[in-house]
């Protein structure tokens, strides 16, 4: 594709990998990071900069024709206020200086969390608003995608949207809380697991929903991307077990009513570690909701195949190995 393109948050997960198949199939790539130093080993231009901050957004977008949004604080702990300051003032402040940029065609990375794991029982697709705000992950990336839709139709911006789910697979500069469920397990950190309702989907999939979602005229809305659906972490698991008998994957599973136990052996833990994966509100909305989501918007429109469960369980235990 011709012409410069600008991709926020490039060294997070889903950005490195974007960069990484936008080099390769010919894009001239410009990235984001907030520091340097931190910058993925790839063959390309990276700029300092902050979505927190108005100014110094027209030079980062300077000659730039196209934008990949996907800048945000993926985290289930932390700043609460910080989280959701990313995901709303970044999302104004860029798409702001992408209109007066000239930039006309915007993909930005929302996520499941926008669509919601209820009503239970029902497949959720691109129609399905996430009113659950027990985390502020969630309830930022609602709002801040609700405020994407407002802002393109003010500024008559060209906006696809990319919801994923549970994102696996290699090629991570360091770990998300989605990797973490591997990584964490692998150490043998869990001697049981919750049944929480989780989808997942393959990053290379992910990466590549963003370059068709830019590239095809046609492409509009937002796109689901939940390929591995309708289970559990604890299904997740049981088949990393049977791929890696020798690790540490537990084996038992924990139904959502005995959810207290897990809440307090996730605080315990926090005590050590500094970080906690499991609030009580979160937990109480797991059993309200599941992991039933349709992706057949992004296979019918973005032309969309998916790597296997099994390959997206493989390519990231061989990234922490």
């Amino acid at each position: 594709m011709e012409g410069l393109v600008v991709v926020t948050g490039a060294n997070g997960h889903i950005g490195n990998n974007l960069c990484r198949q936008l080099l390769e199939e010919g894009y001239s790539v410009r990235g984001t990071v907030r520091s340097l130093d931190k910058s993925p080993d790839l063959e390309m231009e990276f700029v300092e900069a902050d979505v927190l901050v108005e100014d110094g957004w027209d030079s980062v977008l300077e000659g730039a024709v196209g934008l990949f949004h996907l800048a945000t604080i993926y985290a289930t702990s932390g700043d609460g206020q910080l989280i959701l300051d990313t995901a709303n003032k970044g999302t104004e402040n860029v798409f702001r200086a992408a209109a007066k940029a000239g930039i006309s065609r915007i993909v930005y990375t929302s996520s499941v969390a926008a669509i919601g794991s209820s009503p239970k029982g029902v497949v959720k697709d691109e129609s399905n608003w996430n009113t659950n705000f027990s985390l502020p992950y969630t309830q930022g990336k609602t709002e801040s995608e609700k405020r994407a839709w407002e802002l393109a139709e003010e500024l008559d911006l060209d906006l696809r949207v990319i919801n994923p789910s549970g994102v696996l697979g290699g090629s991570f500069s360091r770990p998300t809380p989605s990797t973490e469920i591997i990584g964490d397990a692998m150490k043998g950190k869990y001697p049981v697991v919750p049944k929480i309702p989780l989808a997942f989907v393959h990053v290379d999939d992910v990466a590549t929903a963003h370059r068709m979602a830019y590239e095809i005229d046609d492409a509009s809305g937002r796109y689901v991307l939940a390929p591995h659906q309708g289970g559990t972490i604890h299904d997740l698991f049981k088949q990393a077990k049977k791929m890696y008998p020798k690790m540490k994957f537990p084996r038992i599973g924990i139904p959502l009513w005995m959810m207290p136990v897990v809440v307090f052996q996730d605080w315990v833990m926090g005590l050590f570690t500094g970080k906690r994966m499991i609030t009580r509100s979160a937990a109480k909305s797991f059993s309200k909701g599941d992991s039933r989501y349709s992706s057949s918007k992004a296979e019918t429109d973005l032309g969309l195949s998916w790597k296997s469960y099994e390959d997206m369980i493989r390519d990231t235990v061989e990234a922490y190995r």
